[in-house]
C-alpha cells in the first residue's frame, strides 16, 4: 500500500468516524464511496463497508452502553430487532452478487439521494414528529402469559422495517441507521436517545450477518485497507462524540446533506456511462 493511499485512507476513516460521532448516524454510508475512490470494485467496496460498519457500530454501542443517560442501549430489544433483520440481510447479500458493479453503484447513488431527501424533510418538519403519539416503550408486542396476546399492527411494522433494513444492509453495504432509529421510535415507542443507542446494536447484528454471507459470495476487498479505515473510523467516532457537544447541529446536518448529494452524483457518474 503506497504512502499516498495510506494517508487518503486515514483521512477518509477519520471523516467517516467524525460523521458518525457528530451526527449520531449516517457516516457509515460514506464507507462505500471512500473504498471506491481508493481503488476497490463495487462488490469489494460494499463488502469492506460492512466490516467498517459492524466494527464501528459495535464500539459505538459499547461506548453508549457505558455512558448511560439519554443514550441508553437496550441490548435485548436491539438483538431482537436485529435478529428479525438477519433474513433480509442474507437475501440482500446474495442479491448483490447477482448484479453488475454498475447496477450496484447506481442503486447506491439512489440510496444516497434518498437519505439526503429524508434529512432535508426531517429538518423541515422540525420537532413535529416528537409530539406525535407513539406506543409506550414498556408495552410488549407479543405476550404468552397469562394468555397469548399480539399487537399485530406493531409486530407487522417491526417485521417489514427490519426486513427492509436487512435488505439494504446486505445489498448495499450500509448500516441502515437512518431507517432503524425512526423504526425503533415509532414501532417500539423508544425515546430518541434510547433509539439512537439501541440502533447501533441492530446495525452491528445486520452488518456482521451480511458480511458473513458476502465473504463466500463476492470478491474480497483489500483487508489491510479496510482495517486501517475501520481503526481510524473508530477514533473519529470518539472524537466526533466529543465535538458534537460543541458544534451547531443544524449546520452539521446541512453540510452532511450536501456531502451526500455530491457523493451521489459522483457515484452515478461512474456507473451511468457503462449502462447507457
Amino acid at each position: 500500500m503506497s504512502p499516498l493511499v495510506l494517508v487518503a485512507a486515514g483521512l477518509a476513516g477519520l471523516l467517516i468516524g467524525l460523521s458518525l460521532g457528530l451526527l449520531g448516524g449516517g457516516g457509515s454510508i460514506l464507507a462505500v464511496p471512500v473504498l471506491l475512490a481508493l481503488g476497490q470494485g463495487a462488490g469489494q467496496a460494499t463488502t469492506g463497508s460492512l466490516a467498517v460498519v459492524a466494527a464501528t457500530s459495535l464500539v459505538g454501542a459499547l461506548a453508549a452502553r457505558r455512558s448511560g443517560g439519554t443514550g441508553t442501549v437496550l441490548v435485548g430489544r436491539g438483538l431482537a430487532f436485529g435478529s428479525v433483520a438477519i433474513g433480509g440481510a442474507a437475501l440482500g447479500a446474495h442479491a448483490a452478487g447477482a448484479v453488475s458493479d454498475d447496477v450496484l453503484l447506481l442503486a447506491f447513488s439512489a440510496l444516497l439521494l434518498l437519505v439526503a431527501g429524508l434529512m432535508v424533510a426531517r429538518r423541515v418538519r422540525g420537532a413535529t414528529a416528537a409530539h406525535r403519539a407513539r406506543p409506550a416503550a414498556e408495552e410488549p408486542i407479543i405476550t404468552f402469559s397469562p394468555t397469548f396476546a399480539c399487537a399485530c399492527p406493531r409486530a407487522l411494522k417491526v417485521l417489514v422495517t427490519a426486513t427492509v433494513v436487512g435488505l439494504l444492509t446486505g445489498f448495499l453495504g450500509v448500516g441502515g441507521g437512518f431507517l432503524v432509529v425512526p423504526a425503533l421510535v415509532l414501532a417500539l415507542g423508544l425515546p430518541i436517545g434510547q433509539a439512537a443507542g439501541t440502533s447501533l446494536v441492530v446495525i452491528t447484528v445486520t452488518s456482521a450477518s451480511a458480511l458473513v454471507v458476502r465473504l463466500g459470495a463476492t470478491d474480497h476487498p483489500d483487508w489491510s485497507l479496510v482495517a486501517l479505515l475501520t481503526s481510524l473510523a473508530v477514533l473519529g467516532a470518539v472524537a466526533g462524540t466529543w465535538l458534537a457537544r460543541r458544534t451547531d447541529a443544524a449546520r452539521l446536518h446541512a453540510a452532511f446533506t450536501a456531502l451526500l448529494v455530491v457523493v451521489a452524483v459522483w457515484t452515478a457518474a461512474r456507473a451511468l456511462p457503462a449502462l447507457v
